[in-house]
């Protein structure tokens, strides 16, 4: 019988589980102590043997081999191996229980379904329902050692009533080199369809529930079946037990105590019983005694499933289900609480208590909320409120509301995030005044300044100040863009300090000092300078918007073309300041910058194309 003590541990309470150690039937100490004391005798034998009959050499080599053992002892992995080995015997135990048929279910689709106060309806309910009975028996006498004990061949089936003799020539006529528990449950669906086709179950959804119940049963016998067919892997099995064996092989030798006139480290104290290996015996040897337990619910360990208690259970029940209790009513009255709405049945003096605990209504059931944030809000105003903290992005005005009244970064992003995408759209959309930070140029570049200069945008109508690069063009002048012509005497320009309270992107550049030119250059050499611009717009150019954002061609500051010379000292003569340097492979190749000045030798008008990100 599986040892139960649900009732011992109901409540927790002072050192409750304290009261189990002294049981004897089920428990640790039955199943433990014969490897137990085993252990304690080879280990009490290898001591004696050390202390008093060993020469001093001898002594000084055990002692060597003690210390060996103890230090390598802890490679192997008990701890790891046992505990995943345990866990997935201790889930498959409880699986096996869950596939043990049940027939509760079934006895009831089968009372309710079949009809029929006669012999004939009594005959079919009683004998569908014993066939359920023996194929559950002969499933469970096929895995079970003590069901098998109880029925060893079929004679003793048909003795105790399961099986009748005209049975049981079927069962044997039948020829088949496989396990015949499912013979009865086919005799349960042909005994159902004859019931169908008598009239005694009334429609097909019956019958349909009647065979579903009955496969559920069958499905829980094939289960039995072939957990006792698939075993765990055996290497797995043998790999813990090697484990844990050559462990406490290993500590027979390596936890003896050791001289301590010795000075062996960890040495220290010389003791005759080694109460923390036996410890770690009794903990990892039990652990695997009850994987051994476990793995084969069916036996008769103590706690294993009471399969004969179960068959006898089931069997009468479903007996007395079918047929006693069919057609069996209480006759029908009102119940005590008819005129009641709100019935409550009555507490016993030992569990008054419940009533003063108030009823649950809900983990947020108590929550308190200010009574300003209670009020609903119309949904312009929220609309309102999510255009104007930024740009009307959800995420946006949820940082703003995060970061709270802390001052908006200095730098790139902070400008960034206020500039709102209306008025971004509106310098798109109207033309405006843009006048050039720069200071009028002088007059050798005003020819040049009659040219078309080239720009690159950094964004289509964006409200920002960026760096651009004037290397003349065909058109008409354009703000903020020129190409200046100077001669090269080491004179430096200052650039216009830029306003705080221009808006934009990206802040100005501070103001810097343009390089004096490389050796090697003419002093007549034109020369390419970056210079910086307010923004601009296609409407403020008077040009269309492809124009504005097409690469124009590089040409010099006269009516005539650049000699090569020329053209080679105007591109070294380019400088970018370091923070606005750009990837290498985003650079303009020097070879073909030369081959495009090559072409415009030749009478082709060359050009350089100058990336966008300028």
């Amino acid at each position: 019988m599986t040892v139960t003590y649900t009732a011992r541990v109901a409540n927790a309470r002072f050192c409750g589980f304290s009261k189990l150690l002294l049981a004897w039937k089920g428990s640790i100490y039955k199943v433990l102590y014969k490897e137990f004391l085993a252990f304690f005798a080879i280990y009490a034998a290898i001591s004696i043997t050390y202390r008093f009959f060993l020469q001093d050499d001898q002594k000084r080599y055990f002692e060597k081999l003690a210390i060996y053992c103890n230090n390598y002892a802890s490679l192997i992995p008990m701890s790891f191996v046992l505990g995943f080995y345990v866990t997935l015997v201790v889930n498959r135990w409880w699986s096996q229980y869950t596939c043990i048929p049940l027939p509760d279910r079934l006895m009831c689709v089968l009372s309710g379904g079949l009809q029929g106060g006669d012999e004939r309806g009594r005959m079919l309910r009683r004998t569908m329902m014993r066939y359920a009975s023996l194929s559950a028996l002969l499933i469970l006498r096929s895995v079970s050692a003590a069901v098998f004990k109880r029925f060893p061949t079929v004679d003793h089936v048909v003795e105790a009533g399961f099986m009748t003799r005209e049975e049981r020539k079927k069962f044997e006529n039948l020829q088949s080199a496989y396990n015949k528990y499912w013979m009865p449950c086919v005799w349960f669906t042909n005994l159902a369809a004859a019931a169908r086709s008598e009239g005694r179950i009334r429609d097909d959804s019956t019958l349909k529930l009647l065979l579903e119940e009955l496969n559920a049963f069958r499905g829980n016998c094939s289960m039995l079946f072939h957990y006792d067919m698939i075993s765990v892997p055996l290497v797995y099995t043998q790999v813990v037990t090697l484990a844990v064996y050559s462990f406490f092989l290993v500590c027979l030798i390596g936890r003896q105590f050791l001289d301590p006139a010795q000075g062996y480290p960890s040495h220290d104290l010389d003791l005759y019983i080694p109460v923390f290996t036996l410890l770690q015996f009794f903990f990892y040897t039990g652990w695997l005694k009850v994987a051994e337990q476990l793995i084969n619910p069916f036996g008769e360990d103590d706690d294993d499933f009471e399969t004969n208690w179960l068959i006898d259970r089931n069997f009468q029940v479903s007996m007395m289900a079918v047929d006693e209790m069919y057609g069996d009513l209480p006759v029908l009255e009102r119940d005590r609480y008819w005129n009641d709405s709100n019935p409550r049945p009555p507490y016993t003096a030992a569990t008054l208590f419940v009533l003063r605990k108030p009823s649950f209504q809900g983990s947020t059931f108590d929550m308190a909320i200010p009574k300003e944030d209670m009020h609903f809000q119309p949904l312009q105003d929220i609309a309102e409120n999510l255009e104007e903290s930024g740009s009307g992005h959800p995420n946006q005005a949820l940082l703003s509301r995060l970061l709270g009244a802390a001052p908006p970064p200095a730098g790139l992003m902070g400008v960034s995030l206020r500039r709102p995408s209306t008025q971004r759209q509106r310098l798109t959309r109207s033309p405006s005044p843009d006048p050039s930070p720069f200071p009028s140029p002088s007059p050798s570049s005003s020819s040049s300044s009659n040219h078309h200069g080239g720009s690159v945008a950094s964004g289509l109508g964006q409200d920002t100040q960026s760096t651009v690069c004037s290397c003349g063009g065909l058109g008409s002048p354009r703000p903020g863009l020129g190409f200046q012509h100077e001669e090269r005497e080491g004179e430096t320009e200052e650039e216009e300090e830029p306003q705080d309270s221009a808006p934009g992107l990206f802040l100005h550049p501070p103001p810097r000092q343009v390089p004096a030119p490389p050796r090697g250059v003419p002093s007549d050499s034109p020369v390419l300078r970056i210079e910086e611009s307010r923004p601009t717009s296609p409407s403020s150019t008077n040009c269309s918007t492809q124009e504005f954002f097409s690469f124009q061609p590089v040409i010099g500051p006269g009516p005539h073309p650049l000699s090569h010379s020329q053209s080679l000292s105007l591109l070294s003569a380019v400088r970018v300041p370091k923070k606005w340097h750009l990837p290498r492979n985003r650079l303009v190749n020097p070879s073909q910058s030369q081959s495009a000045f090559a072409k415009h030798q030749h009478g082709v008008r060359g050009q350089c194309l100058v990336p966008k990100h300028w």
